[in-house]
């Protein structure tokens, strides 16, 4: 680090009250770099802007949502499939 920088009067985050704040508001979340296709990102912002919330937090809310929903495995497949074709036999 370069001499010029003097950070002896620097203070840390947790004595600056705007950023003690933030901190304690986003306790329970992690910062991460993640790549989306733009397509998607577009799409989430342009929901987000309908909804009047920020883009990151309806990626999260639908994060948290598919968590939240059960896999649909092979039986539950297969009854769906012999339901649809159901309706198609001809008997």
């Amino acid at each position: 680090m370069s001499k010029e920088y003097d950070f002896s009067h620097a203070k840390r985050a947790k004595n600056v009250p705007h950023l003690k704040r933030f901190q304690e508001e986003s306790k329970g979340k992690t910062r991460i770099t993640i790549m989306l296709d733009n397509v998607v990102l577009d799409a989430f912002k342009a929901m987000a802007n309908n909804e009047s919330i920020g883009y990151q937090t309806l990626i999260n809310r639908t994060l948290r949502q598919s968590l939240d929903k059960k896999p649909l495995d092979e039986e539950a497949l297969r009854r769906v499939v012999r339901e649809e074709l159901g309706r198609y036999s001809t008997k």
